[in-house]
This record gives structure tokens, sequence and C-alpha cells, in this order.
């Protein structure tokens, strides 16, 4: 993932910046696909041992409606000791979000 998709990513999240904790652990937990929609040992076992990260992440966030949402909670919860799948995306593509994620918050003038 480039500098720039990841950049665009950070100010996508600018939308969730200033929702309480408890209402984005309320959204995701209620709404998150991964949550109820899937048997996540079948999911993986489906997925063979082949199956990368990303496509792990793209099969489990496929058409969440809370997608961003959960990453923002995961960025603020995990920050950049962040793992498994959240927000539809890798481990390692959230700690290479994360430096943006945090730049566009003193861009923004808040705290999380």
């Amino acid at each position: 993932m480039s500098r720039d998709q990841l950049a665009a990513i950070a100010a996508r999240l600018d939308r969730w910046r200033w929702v309480p904790r408890d209402v984005l652990v309320e959204l995701v937990t209620r709404d998150g696909l991964c949550l109820w929609a899937y048997d996540r040992d079948e999911l993986l076992a489906q997925a063979g041992d082949d199956t990368t990260d990303r496509e792990l992440a793209a099969r489990m966030c496929a058409g969440c409606p809370v997608q961003d949402a959960c990453l923002e909670l995961e960025l603020r919860e995990g920050g950049r000791a962040t793992v498994g799948i959240w927000g539809a995306m890798t481990e390692d593509e959230r700690r290479a979000l994360y430096p943006l994620w945090v730049a566009r918050d003193d861009e923004v003038g808040g705290g999380s």
C-alpha cells in the first residue's frame, strides 16, 4: 500500500476522530461482520495455509459497514502494537498507517 493510499485512509478517519470510544466499541461489536456473520475458525480453515493476511482481511471485512470505525478503534487501542485484522487492514498496513494517522491528529488539533 502506497504512502498516498495510507494518507487518504488517515484523512478518511477524521470523521471518527472525536467519536467517544464507547460509541465506537458499540458500533463495532454490534455491526461488525466479523463478530456475528462468520465462524472465524471455519473462515480460517477455508482460507488455507497459503492465504496471505491481505487476502484474509479482504474476506473477513468484505461488505462490513463499520470498517472505518473498527480501524479508528484499533488505532486508538492498539497503536503501534496492533495485531490481527482490523478495519480490513493487516497488522503491517496499520503499522504503516499509524504515524500518518497520528500526524492527522496533530493537523486537526486534537488528541485521541
